[in-house]
């Protein structure tokens, strides 16, 4: 079903799961309040954004997929503020029994001990250091960071015992820890993606309503490469008949900013990211609709996602081949992915007790 678009958001409406039983349900309604202390001067129809505490008992997350270059993560928080209609972490909100929509991009949830349960699990015997990543889930520099800094916190950690960190993020914000990442970078240990999907700050404004501008993240890159970090621009996703013609000018403008390497990933909708946008496409580009989709299904194996591994990252059939071939060219053309950024983890050393601290 059709919804209306919500000014300030991404989502135009509140999905319905079933996955979990999670009943279908709308949004509450109460956008004529004061706007909430978290909230960046939202549109007066614009829901709320609250913030809920989680204290779990672990932090680090492990995965064995193929097709990501780390098997650990840690995840500041749950739910994202940038509001990313196409974000593929928006069916873990249904675990809360909240909706992958509208709740998925304002209520949101910290983990305030994250820092503490990190150095926790960094100081057990026996842990042997890898690259751990950061905004694999939801982006960890949201704007939910100015107040809460969980993942400040987290960088402290991973500074003072030199475990290699790998960021990927929309924001710019991730130059405000460069007193961190600065000495990280250049001792080989931290590295840096910034996400840019488009250049087009109008479009950007529709595709990720809460996440700082193109120019700004460029910025970033600027100088967090200017920091002795090592830089990655992320092209991702590539949505066809939308994006798709900016694969070139993003890699150069990354490349002018001293980005060093770069990735791409086609479009993928995974659950319920697949209603949800294409609530999006008939609120902000009916006219584009069909075309995107049967795209979209061409590389996906006829359907809306493709859920394998080694084939969900990169799409199959004509179309992902030929994104891959521009990509491939571009980056010859602007020098990126010269050289492979590989981080550090022999630097490691655990964390020590207070009582060692004292000496």
């Amino acid at each position: 079903m059709q919804r209306g678009i919500v000014k300030g958001r991404g989502a135009t409406g509140n999905a319905a799961s079933t996955r979990f039983g999670l009943p279908a349900r709308e949004a509450d309604g109460d956008w004529l309040d004061a706007r909430a202390v978290v909230d960046d001067a939202p549109h007066p129809r614009s829901p709320r954004t609250t913030v809920s505490v989680e204290s779990p008992r672990s932090i680090i997350a492990r995965n064995s997929s193929p097709d990501l270059p780390f098997d650990r993560s840690v995840n500041p928080y749950r739910g994202c503020e940038h509001g990313c209609v196409y974000c593929f972490a928006r069916p873990t909100h249904a675990y809360l029994d909240l909706s992958p929509g509208l709740d998925f991009e304002t209520k949101l949830v910290a983990k305030p001990d994250a820092a503490g349960l990190l150095r926790a699990e960094l100081a057990r015997p026996g842990y042997a250091a890898a690259t751990l990543g950061m905004g694999t889930n939801t982006d960890p520099y949201q704007p939910i960071e100015d107040h809460w800094r969980v993942t400040r916190g987290v960088l402290e950690v991973l500074s003072q015992t030199c475990h290699p960190v790998s960021i990927t993020t929309k924001s710019d914000r991730v130059s405000r820890d460069l007193d961190l990442l600065g000495p990280m970078g250049r001792e080989g240990t931290a590295a840096v993606a910034l996400s840019i999907t488009t250049l087009d700050a109008k479009l950007a404004r529709i595709l990720e309503p809460r996440a700082p501008t193109p120019a700004k993240r460029l910025a970033a890159l600027r100088a967090l490469a200017d920091a002795g970090v090592p830089t990655y621009v992320a092209v991702a996703p590539v949505i066809p008949a939308i994006t798709d013609g900016e694969i070139e000018a993003v890699l150069e403008r990354a490349a002018e900013a001293g980005a060093r390497g770069a990735f791409c990933i086609p479009l993928r909708l995974p659950n319920e990211v697949s209603p949800l946008f294409r609530d999006w496409l008939r609120a902000h580009f009916p006219e584009r609709a069909g075309k995107v989709m049967t795209t979209v299904a061409a590389m996906r194996g006829g359907r809306d996602n493709d859920p394998a591994f080694f084939s969900r990252m990169k799409g199959e059939g004509p179309w992902a081949e030929l994104i891959r071939t521009r990509f491939r060219l571009a980056c010859r053309r602007y020098g990126l992915n010269r050289e492979r950024i590989s981080l550090r983890s022999d630097l490691f050393r655990p964390p020590e007790g207070d009582q060692l601290r004292l000496f």
